[in-house]
């Protein structure tokens, strides 16, 4: 396989190196002031069908090298910028270099007079960076996650993480609104490509950023999909059902109907498989383990979706999920958008457990066995609505409400033993809990500007949860190496929690130059929770949990407030952008407990200072750079900080500490990206930390039975730091591409904390170098292998151990073939070694998952079959190391079993006129 992927890679490399390109260079200059035109988009399209051959933009001096293969047919060269103008000529064939020296833009000039049409395949509009999806150009059957990966600075990873020039995505809109919700995974998987208009890439601003029109204080980019004009009414089907071995089975179906601002989007899924359900990819679908980036899923089984979590975490799970999503613009100034979700889970797992716990002294080791099942029912319903009052002010309302019912059940053994092999306790038994949480949250914002330049703002945010949970225990707790007595249980415990919370902030900014404002406000806060605890042990007279243990009942609660009068400075140019805010917080905390009928109070008020910084700039030459510094103050909770003592655990009681002081930390990132886009390449280094200068931390002591009493105390001077960078490019060659990225991650942390009494401190060194290969050859074959590595050394002082380490390698090969025609056939191929998983953990496993799919009845029916670990090796073994404790952990996951499925698509737009790329009133993928 190596030799596979360097022999490939020399081919591929001295195809480059010999290729005879030719080139069009010169200089683009204002017609008018005879200067320098900047990031101007210069390209070259074909004159029978305007299909874009290459591109490029100008540098800082206006100057542009525009390489391509030699042509014998003609062709269109344009130069074009929005706020200059154009410069165009036409060209019979190229097959030499042109220089064409200073070339002066301005209203329509050209050599030939040529009249092209369209419009170029990049602009740079303001802070906005817009591509024209026609320019680019793809499978008929792609959806937009193919599109965006054929556009220059994008790079999409293998777990699904988009980048543009270096800033990570966070939002994904589809006609400036969320489509199901702002990550918009969703519309990349299920969106075809030939709809789409635009493709517009700018800084993510915060609702208040957006509304008062501030430039974005983030480093994070938005992508707008923008639908075409006569692709924007009709309606899109998909629809999967597949059975398999193992009686696995999925099946999931998607409608969309779009009529100009109205969207209306219904989906459903069903499956034991691991998955949300959904992604429908052309070659995996909805199989765990494959190319499926619709959703996360961690190592562990448990996945998630738009944000929410659902299922019942490890092992194998069936889910269930229906949802309905809605948006329009109603009397042309309110925008409206919601959605509801029904998500429905049962996950079962049998668990296997080693952890060697260290302390100053000596080493012990745990083990426990566990079978759990957790079923999980849930209703989301999120929604927004932006009215835009008049020229001057709009208000943004956004309620969110959540219903969850869960059950779960769960039969565990644990055992402990000493450096010598003795049994210190042994803890077993069977729980059972029925919950119900409830959740709802609202934000609002208003803004408003007045003639005299004066901003006004007001933004309100609320939350409410309430949760209630009934939980039996039978269980016993043997303890062997003194004469401590046993702990044996039959109980019911009820826990009924509240929390409200409320903040309010209003800002008034005034102008001071051109550029510069300054922001007068003040933030206010308000949070009460509440926790009450009451258990009842079994009466067997009775046969019913009535006598309450007044040991293991409580009730706890806490109020909040914080006053926060700041001041704020900043300056907003084309280049730069500066915020500084500085002020006073007044915090105050209540905290209240009833435990034994004894009442406890403890009061903290505490004034500290509140400061945050941001910088961004952007060099000449498309460099970036970008910084930003916190302070924050943060207070125990309630549970940590009144002297009441918690037994539900026999074998750590935990007992607060009134004399804890607050949490201080200050944080800081920076970073540089930029992305050439002539040479198609760009990079990415970012650092960052976090300086504690006091943090609360946990204090134990540990008995002869390994029985521990957890408390807790401040610990100054701990700190977490981080950097990295990342770096790609990208080549062509008639219709193949390649493209590679490497990049680089570490960390360092110093954290202290007490174990058995006696303070250590905890160095953790980590190291993770990766590289990424992609290689897509014309429209046939894309082959795409990956590595990275995790090392991670952790040294001690003051403790039993010196240091631990280990690493550990992961290699991906993912192939696609789409020939011969109708037939797609993938691989995903996957080794993880780990070189320090305990005995009886398997440290390496291969997973292999395979699909063969054949399109048919015009495209609109696909059959697939897949294999899912065909070698039959996917292991969920995984090595979690902490200061304290090295723990390996093994879970139930999904084994092989073949999948055989049919897919149905159609998509109608344009009332029954629109047309695709390629024509057909209908759309078939």
């Amino acid at each position: 396989m190596k030799n596979l992927l360097l022999t490939l890679f020399a081919i591929l490399f001295m195809q480059q190196l010999s290729a005879q390109n030719v080139s069009i260079s010169g200089k683009a200059i204002d017609d008018i002031l005879l200067t320098p035109v900047e990031e101007a988009t210069v390209y070259l399209s074909l004159k029978k069908d305007s299909s874009v051959v290459n591109y490029t933009i100008t540098d800082k001096e206006g100057n542009f090298n525009l390489n391509l293969k030699p042509i014998n047919e003609p062709v269109f060269f344009r130069i074009t910028d929005d706020a200059i103008g154009e410069y165009y000529t036409e060209m019979e064939s190229l097959k030499e270099n042109i220089q064409l020296g200073e070339v002066k833009i301005g209203m329509t000039i050209g050599l030939n007079e040529a009249v092209i049409t369209g419009a170029p395949p990049i602009r740079i509009k303001s802070d906005t960076l817009e591509f024209n999806a026609s320019s680019f150009k793809v499978r008929p059957d792609a959806n937009v996650e193919e599109l965006l990966k054929q556009l220059p600075g994008v790079e999409i990873d293998e777990e699904g993480k988009i980048t543009v020039n270096g800033k990570e995505v966070n939002q994904i809109l589809v006609n400036g609104k969320p489509f199901f919700d702002k990550d918009g995974k969703i519309a990349l998987q299920n969106l075809p490509a030939d709809i789409i208009n635009k493709v517009q890439v700018s800084d993510t601003k915060t609702k208040k950023e957006e509304i008062s029109g501030q430039k974005a204080s983030g480093n994070n980019a938005s992508i707008n999909l923008t639908i075409d004009e006569n692709k924007n009414k009709g309606f899109m089907l998909k629809a999967l059902a597949g059975y398999g071995t193992d009686e696995r089975y999925e099946s999931s179906m998607m409608l969309n109907y779009f009529k100009g601002n109205q969207r209306i989007s219904i989906l459903g899924s069903s499956n034991n498989i691991n998955s949300t359900g959904f992604s429908m990819n052309e070659i995996f679908d909805n199989m765990g383990g494959g190319r499926n980036n619709s959703y996360w899923s961690s190592g562990d089984g448990s996945f998630g979706m738009n944000g929410m979590r659902f299922g019942g975490g490890s092992g194998i799970t069936q889910s269930h999920l229906g949802g309905i999503s809605y948006s329009d613009t109603w009397a042309k100034d309110i925008e409206f958008n919601g959605n509801y979700f029904y998500t429905q889970s049962d996950s079962k797992n049998n668990n296997f457990t080693r952890q060697e716990n260290f302390t100053p002294n000596n080493i012990y080791t745990s083990e426990s066995t566990s079978k759990t099942r957790n079923q999980s029912f849930n209703h989301n319903i999120n929604t927004s609505i932006e009215v835009k009052i008049d020229s001057t002010s709009s208000i943004w309302f956004e309620p969110k409400y959540s219903y969850n019912k869960s059950k779960s059940s769960n039969t565990f053994l644990k055992q402990t033993w000493n450096e010598v092999d003795e049994l210190a306790n042994e803890n077993l038994g069977e729980t059972n809990r029925e919950s119900l949480t409830q959740d709802f949250s609202n934000s609002l914002n208003y803004y408003k500007t007045f003639r005299n330049k004066m901003e006004f703002s007001l933004d309100y945010s609320s939350s409410s949860a309430r949760n209630r949970s009934d939980e039996t225990n039978r269980s016993q707790t043997y303890f062997y190496q003194n004469d401590q007595a046993d702990d044996i249980r039959n109980q019911l415990t009820q826990n009924r929690k509240k929390q409200d919370k409320h903040n309010i902030e209003s800002e008034f900014g005034f102008k001071v130059m051109d550029s510069t404002k300054l922001y007068v406000g003040a933030e206010l806060e308000f949070k009460n929770d509440r926790d009450d605890q009451f258990t009842y042990d079994f009466d067997d007279l009775n046969q019913t949990y009535t006598d309450e243990n007044e040991f293991l009942s409580m009730q706890v609660s806490s109020e909040f407030q914080k006053f926060n009068p700041y001041l704020a400075y900043r300056v907003t140019k084309d280049k730069l952008f500066i915020s500084f805010n500085a002020g006073t917080q007044f915090l105050t905390q209540r905290n209240y407990g009833n435990y034994l009928a004894n009442k406890y109070y403890v009061k903290q008020n505490y004034i500290s200072p509140s400061a945050n910084f941001n910088l961004n700039y952007e060099f000449r030459n498309q460099l970036k750079f970008y910084f930003n510094y916190n302070y924050e103050v943060g207070f125990a909770s309630a549970q940590q900080i009144l002297p009441i003592e918690n037994l539900s655990n026999p074998l750590n009681t935990i007992v607060g500490n009134p004399d804890l002081n607050p949490n201080i930390s200050h944080s800081l990132y920076a970073g540089f990206n930029k992305f050439n886009m002539q040479s198609r390449s760009g990079f990415n280094f970012y650092a960052g930390g976090t300086y504690n200068s006091r943090i609360i931390v946990n204090y134990r002591e540990i008995d002869e039975n390994f029985a521990s009493t957890t408390t807790y105390k401040n610990v100054n001077d701990t700190y977490y730091m981080w950097a990295g960078f990342n770096f790609n490019k990208s080549f062509s060659k008639d219709s193949h591409k390649f493209r590679y990225s490497i990049g680089l991650n570490t960390n360092h942390s110093l954290n202290k904390g007490f174990v058995d009494g006696q303070l250590y401190e905890a160095r953790n060194y980590s190291l993770g170098p990766r590289v990424n290969f992609n290689w897509d050859f014309g429209t046939y074959l894309t082959i795409n292998p990956s590595y990275n590595l995790r090392y991670q050394i952790t040294q001690y002082e003051n403790y039993r151990l010196d240091e631990t380490s280990n690493f550990v390698h992961n290699f991906k090969l993912m192939t696609t073939n789409y020939w011969p025609k109708n037939f797609v056939f993938g691989n995903d191929f996957t080794y993880t070694y780990n070189s320090n998983i305990a005995d009886g953990f398997k440290k390496d496993f291969f997973l292999w998952n395979s699909s063969l799919a054949y399109n048919f009845w015009k495209d609109q029916l696909t059959f697939k079959i897949k294999v899912y670990d065909i070698l039959n090796q996917n292991t969920g073994d995984r090595r979690t190391i902490t200061d304290t404790s090295i723990t390996d952990v093994q879970n139930d996951v999904l084994k092989r079993y073949v999948m055989f499925s049919l897919g149905f698509k159609l998509d109608k737009f344009g009332g029954g006129g629109g047309k695709r790329r390629g024509g057909g009133s209908f759309m078939f993928h």
